[in-house]
């Protein structure tokens, strides 16, 4: 994929299989999507004849089948490989060995879940809905995430990486990073990508409704890159809706780990191929969280609507007052609440955090969210769709503002 100020041109155009102008003249293949899903290992034959007067051809070696992966198509095939002549692959580096597939919740507890609720109940949906009714507030409302969604999907001129994570386990961090994820998603017409950076059994992909996993992002660290096509990536990538998708941190094992090293070759190799980048961090002060929230463009600290979640955030954002002041210019803070009445005045506690310099958002109790399982939007409370919308605005404007 080119370089340059119009890249997302090329990525849209190698998801839709339209030729870009640099491969119109020659200087590479192109081929779309679906087509490189209809295509398996053992159906990619060099076309039969390509030149005015055949010759022997060696016969071609048969291609090793493996496990089917969660990506769109086999990992490491290139974007030519099912048209055009015979040529040497431009990408040869290839692991050791190709890791099998996982589910993402073992068979035995998959009956364990119950049925997803609404994020609100009939009785306060119906209340709303009279509200809206018989008062201006649908207009205003519509204007305002009108409004919003054009921020969203203001062009890029080069990948923006959004860092999320938290002071501790249970702040609601991963809820966060997949809220943001999949309203970027949904807003922008470039791909979207969520990394999963938290490699201690993170919940990224049961948030997203992910089924399997196979490659992580220690993984693709040794494996991506320049050369290689946003095709060629995608194969390593678990596929979501809306144009996005996830590179998982581990196979829900313990003990995984990632240093680093192999987080930064990811991030510098995938960036030019997406437009947003959302990362599920590790909490603070690991090694990783840091690098990421360094490295990002933005950042979001997730913190529950407790007094304790308040007082060691107020901590951090004081503390992150001594540092460059693009860091705190560039924090979001999204307050979680945990319960229907919370034990604080949000309000109040949202105010004194806005002291520090931080911006700050409140994610109002949601009993879809609450459960844990694989997030459904369609199933969010209306004033969590809201929220959850400006939060992602606020964050990918400030995101905007560092290069």
């Amino acid at each position: 994929m080119p370089n340059g100020n119009n890249w997302q041109g090329d990525v849209l155009r190698d998801l839709r299989g339209t030729p870009s102008q640099q491969h119109a003249t020659g200087n590479g293949p192109a081929q779309s999507h679906a087509q490189a899903q209809r295509h398996s290992p053992a159906q990619e034959q060099p076309p039969a004849q390509q030149q005015p007067h055949p010759q022997p051809q060696p016969q071609p070696q048969p291609q090793p089948q493996e496990p089917a992966g969660t990506g769109t198509r086999p990992p490491g095939r290139s974007a030519a490989a099912s048209h055009g002549p015979a040529v040497p692959p431009t990408r040869t580096q290839r692991p050791a060995r190709s890791p099998d597939s996982r589910p993402v919740v073992d068979s035995a507890l998959t009956g364990t879940a119950r049925r997803p609720q609404p994020g609100e109940s009939a009785a306060a949906r119906i209340s709303r809905a009279v509200r809206r009714i018989v008062s201006s507030s649908a207009a205003r409302e519509v204007a305002e995430l009108t409004r919003t969604a054009e921020q969203i999907q203001q062009p890029v001129t080069t990948g923006r990486q959004i860092a999320v994570t938290s002071i501790r386990g249970g702040a609601g961090k991963t809820t966060v990073a997949a809220l943001l994820g999949t309203a970027y998603a949904h807003y922008r017409h470039d791909p979207a990508l969520l990394v999963e950076a938290d490699p201690a059994l993170g919940s990224l992909p049961l948030r997203l409704g992910a089924e399997s996993l196979r490659w992580t992002t220690a993984d693709v660290a040794d494996i991506v890159e320049p050369q290689m096509s946003l095709l060629d990536v995608t194969g390593y990538l678990v596929q979501l809706p809306d144009n996005a998708w996830l590179l998982p941190g581990s196979q829900g094992r313990i003990g995984a780990m990632l240093d680093t090293a192999a987080y930064e070759r990811v991030m510098v190799a995938l960036r030019r191929y997406f437009g947003v980048t959302v990362v599920d961090c590790e909490t603070l002060p690991a090694e990783v969280a840091r690098v990421a929230l360094s490295a990002a463009q933005a950042r979001v600290l997730a913190a529950p609507a407790t007094l304790d979640g308040i007082t060691s955030t107020y901590a951090v954002l004081q503390w992150m007052q001594g540092l460059p002041r693009h860091m705190i210019a560039g924090t979001v803070v999204a307050l979680t609440s945990t319960t229907s009445r919370p034990g604080i005045d949000v309000e109040a506690a949202a105010e004194r955090l806005r002291s520090t310099g931080a911006a700050v958002h409140v994610l109002p109790h949601d009993r879809h969210l609450a459960a844990g399982g694989e997030l459904r939007t369609e199933l969010l409370a209306r004033p969590t769709r809201l929220a959850a919308t400006r939060l992602a605005a606020e964050v990918f404007q400030l995101s905007q503002k560092r290069r």
